[in-house]
């Protein structure tokens, strides 16, 4: 017998602008840095993320943190969401929660 699996790519779409506006991590530290957060849209990640984003700023020094929620778990973050964070952040997390 026979199966087929499929596999999805959870990662940002290759080409065009969006993987023009991504940059290598070149830091050590998050003292300053603007995180960014794409919420999967999974119920309680919300949560999270703020406590997360509170910790971040007050024990690590962060300058702020900015929160995008994605419109569905089961689709990728819209071109002009990644492309956004690429362009205002120093570092972007995809969370996920349940």
């Amino acid at each position: 017998m026979t199966a087929t699996i499929m596999l999805f790519d959870p990662t940002a779409p290759r080409g065009g602008s969006v993987e023009a506006a991504v940059a290598p991590i070149k830091r050590t530290a998050l003292a300053g840095a603007v995180i960014g957060f794409i919420d999967n849209a999974k119920p309680n990640f919300h949560l999270l993320v703020d406590d997360l984003a509170e910790l971040l700023v007050s024990r690590h020094g962060a300058a702020r943190v900015i929160k995008r929620r994605k419109t569905s778990a089961s689709l990728p973050a819209e071109a002009e969401v990644i492309a956004a964070l690429a362009g205002e952040c120093d570092v972007v997390i995809a969370g996920s929660g349940d």
